[in-house]
């Protein structure tokens, strides 16, 4: 057997074990089984390309995430079944990458489609072009810009999808997408990144489905601050619009630790994030906590993730979700709570068990988006929980 069928092995093996934990359409589980990742990872053993994890491709020397990677195979196609693009289909990505999601889009679209793929760094689309003329997808069109302004010269779009983290909506992308078209894009707000699949609908996007990830920032949103309290072995991740104080939680964790606990248990391997999707919908003190090893040595009370736990922050208090073992209950011994610091940390703790319960009375609740653009009216708005962005206004409905 030669190296080619062996690497092919192992790709389809890889694919299998993604359509084993999620239905993916036809065309994008063929696309996955035809186009060879390890050819867009030049330096990486081939047989590594085909496991199931990120790598990344360009470091990020003033900054702890790499300014470029190659995203998880899995969430790959998940975001793909998002898009549902269609043979014809003219589509516009935004981050380029290794020019692996381009090819996998020109599978699917095919010869009478059109793939215009965007990235902000040189070396990412140069990259991304070499790669894609090896493959033998010289017709997707690379471009090096800015990603936020698109590309109007290919425009109009019937699908858009982007490999970076969002902040805001552009206003550009809105007038390069058809109405009805189809947007995907890892959005992030109130801490969290949800890959929301979103049509346009005239001057608005709805919503038609959302699933967790994480994807570098895109470069030029400037939505999200960080402060950082216990001598910077704690951080809380925020929005701009939440006034989150460092003066007033600098001594937050000298304060006595309140532990209350919810109805809600989960198994090993059960996830748990809907509750922060789940407290987004109603609160607007919803932050990120992440707090490092030196900050759990010097008896910081661990949260449920230590990187990404969701907090409520009010004025000098936080309270943040944790999680212990109960041997009750063995399918499901995990039981979720919270951890409160601060004046107000016992009440902040019991608003957060209260969203924990709520989530685990409908674990598969999930909300609908609508975004419309910044300056729209009130009363013009949908009914729900209205979220205040720079370009954009979110609504946050169930």
């Amino acid at each position: 057997m030669n190296d080619a069928s062996t690497i092919d092995e192992r790709r389809n093996h890889l694919v299998d074990e993604i359509v084993a934990g999620r239905s993916l359409p036809a065309s994008v589980e063929l696309a996955m089984r035809t186009v060879a990742r390890d050819q867009h990872l030049p330096g990486l053993d081939p047989f590594s390309a085909y496991t199931d994890e990120a790598v990344s491709i360009k470091e990020n020397p003033g900054g702890p995430l790499p300014l470029s990677l190659a995203s998880v195979p899995s969430v790959v196609a998940m975001m793909l079944a998002q898009l549902d693009a269609q043979p014809g289909d003219r589509v516009l990505e935004i981050g380029a990458g290794t020019g692996y999601n381009a090819a996998l889009l020109a599978e699917i679209v095919g010869e009478d489609g059109e793939v215009t793929t965007v990235d902000i760094e040189h070396d990412v689309a140069l990259h991304a072009r070499t790669a894609l003329n090896k493959t033998g997808y010289e017709r997707v069109t690379v471009i090096e810009r800015d990603g936020l302004k698109g590309a109007p010269e290919n425009a109009p779009y019937d699908r858009i999808i982007a490999t970076v983290g969002l902040w805001d909506l552009p206003h550009t992308w809105w007038e390069q997408l058809t109405d009805g078209g189809q947007l995907v894009l890892p959005f992030r707000w109130r801490g969290q990144t949800q890959s929301v699949s979103l049509t346009r609908r005239g001057d608005t996007f709805v919503s038609d489905g959302m699933e967790l990830c994480g994807f570098v920032p895109v470069i030029g949103q400037d939505g999200e601050h960080s402060v950082e309290l216990a001598d910077g072995t704690v951080r809380v991740h925020h929005d701009r619009d939440q006034p989150v104080d460092r003066d007033l939680l600098s001594d937050v964790f000298s304060e006595p630790l309140v532990e209350l606990w919810s109805e809600a248990r989960v198994g090993g391997q059960e996830p748990f994030a809907g509750v922060w999707l789940r407290a987004t919908l109603f609160d607007d003190t919803v932050c990120r906590l992440e707090v490092t090893k030196e900050a759990l040595a010097a008896g910081v009370r661990r949260p449920a993730i230590p990187v990404r736990s969701p907090a409520l922050v009010v004025g000098g208090s936080i309270a943040y979700m944790v999680l212990q073992r109960e041997d009750a209950d063995p399918e499901r011994p995990w039981r979720l709570g919270a951890a409160g610091y601060g004046p107000a940390g016992a009440d902040l703790a019991r608003k957060l068990v209260q969203h924990i319960d709520a989530w685990g009375t409908h674990r598969d609740t999930v909300p609908t988006m609508t975004i419309h653009p910044a300056g729209t009216e009130r009363d013009s708005l949908v009914a729900g929980h209205v979220i205040a962005k720079e370009e954009t206004v979110v609504v946050l409905s169930v």
